[in-house]
């Protein structure tokens, strides 16, 4: 039951080409924003589309697959969990952000040319 307390599934486009690093030492790091569509009809019968855009982190392979196959407008299918962190900006003031952490990723849409 611990492993449902902080699931995140989502499935959307990539806002842009994941930004690539590797981070303590030789580990594999992504960020990159993605989008979910959201539609639904409001009280007066019209159709409303909405676009979310979610921040997200991805380590190792799950980030290597990423940055390999996957380019701005890419579907992908992701599974992670919410992570919170701080930090300071270049002027010194905490800021604060949340992200899903990406455990597993599933490339969708067009087939993937290797």
């Amino acid at each position: 039951m611990n492993a449902i307390k902080n699931k995140v599934q989502l499935i959307g486009r990539l806002g842009a080409k994941a930004d690539f690093k590797t981070v303590n030492g030789n580990t594999p790091m992504v960020r990159l924003n993605l989008a979910t569509n959201e539609s639904y009809k409001n009280n007066k019968g019209e159709k409303i589309d909405e676009t979310y855009w979610h921040n997200l982190v991805a380590f190792g392979k799950a980030a290597e697959i990423i940055h390999k196959y996957t380019d701005k407008g890419s579907e992908i299918c992701i599974q992670g969990k919410l992570v919170s962190r701080s930090y300071e900006d270049k002027d010194g003031n905490k800021k604060y952000i949340t992200e899903v952490q990406v455990n597993d990723v599933l490339l969708m849409g067009d087939k993937v040319k290797v």
